[in-house]
């Protein structure tokens, strides 16, 4: 129960400061707003304030804001969505985006205040604080030894031969130094239980070097002064929106070329489990993980799709380029066809979370029993 609430939480805050974004440059733009609403109808209750009903829908996985002349009806009232300059439109429709980014920037910069998991380099600045340094297993090579043992990604490394080492390259060299002779390594997992695994260096040919197969990183919680905790969020959400962008083109080539998506997609059953491991591990954790989350929302809506952000913006430019707006019917049927596709999606893909997750969803059901 505390994991789908913890779930509900992360996803709420997502959502509204999303929906927020849309309703604020709707109103700023003298667009009418005719229901901010949070989940999808049908109706749980609504209040009407001015001209707009504010509304809490049953089904909690979604939010919208309803602005009058968004199919592209009412074209001759000023007060409509459909009768502003494309400019006008083009801030409504990109302001859901925006406000996710900045969303992700503040939980960030409020991590990099109390101190945020990140990978402890060389070059830090001056300025940053380094609490609770460990190895961490960033890499685990398939087929290696290392993967054969039954490492995998996020354990920490406790000790090498019985001896512990302070940084991941004192701790790479030692491995490479006893390739002949093979290495004792400690581990903690990432559920916390203890293990010692007799790893003896094989050749790795997609490498072409001779090793056990782990990649170590030296990780921390690091944190900033406010002020330079400010720069670093703002810094690591750009960073982080890139290597997005870089994944979701790589899936887009993977799956136009017929190799599959190369990674594994996780639904709302799947985000809530990981939420729940997530806020397990502590609340610099959580928060780090609802920024991710946050600039995966961005993203994907700024994508070129029917029914996204990206899709309407799509639409608009359009209509600027052929000098005239696009057939009202046609564009409500592509994002409604768009929609639906969506929620094929989301079906399967919560399929596939039951598949992977059902095992631990039951458990904790039994749990509480």
């Amino acid at each position: 129960m505390t994991t789908v609430i913890l779930f509900l939480v992360v996803l709420s805050l997502l959502v509204f400061v999303h929906e927020l974004g849309h309703f604020l440059m709707a109103k700023k733009m003298g667009m009418r707003v005719e229901e901010f609403g949070f989940g999808f109808p049908p109706r749980a209750v609504g209040i009407k304030k001015g001209e707009t009903i504010y509304s809490i829908n049953w089904i909690p996985l979604g939010g919208f804001v309803r602005i009058k002349g968004e199919s592209g009806d009412h074209r001759s009232d000023s007060d409509s969505f459909a009768s502003k300059k494309a400019w006008q439109r083009f801030l409504v429709l990109i302001a859901g985006v925006a406000m996710n980014f900045f969303l992700a920037m503040v939980l960030l910069s409020i991590g990099f205040m109390v101190g945020l998991p990140s990978v402890v380099e060389e070059n830090l600045p001056a300025s940053a604080h380094v609490a609770d340094s460990v190895l961490t297993v960033m890499t685990v090579i398939e087929s290696s030894p290392a993967a054969q043992a039954g490492i995998t990604q996020g354990d920490t490394v406790t000790s090498i031969n019985s001896q512990s080492f302070s940084t991941a390259e004192e701790a790479r060299a030692f491995i490479s130094a006893q390739a002949e002779n093979g290495v004792e390594i400690q581990i903690t997992s990432t559920d916390g239980s203890e293990h010692v695994y007799q790893l003896q260096s094989a050749f790795l040919p997609e490498q072409q070097v001779t090793g056990v197969g782990v990649g170590l990183v030296q990780t921390g919680l690091v944190s900033y002064p406010f002020f330079s905790a400010i720069l670093q969020g703002v810094s690591e959400t750009i960073y982080f929106t890139g290597e997005v962008f870089k994944s979701f083109g790589g899936m887009i080539v993977r799956l136009v070329t017929g190799q599959g998506l190369g990674v594994e997609l996780s639904g709302p059953v799947g985000i809530a489990v990981i939420t729940g491991k997530v806020a397990a591990m502590g609340f610099v954790y959580l928060l780090q993980f609802a920024a991710m989350l946050s600039i995966n929302l961005a993203v994907i809506n700024v994508l070129p799709f029917p029914a996204l952000d990206g899709g309407r913006i799509l639409f608009l430019v359009i209509e600027k380029l052929r000098g005239r707006a696009i057939n009202e019917r046609l564009e409500i049927v592509a994002h409604n066809l768009g929609f639906v596709l969506l929620m094929v999606v989301v079906v399967l893909v919560t399929y596939s979370d039951f598949v992977n997750y059902g095992g631990e969803i039951i458990g904790a059901f039994r749990s509480r029993l």
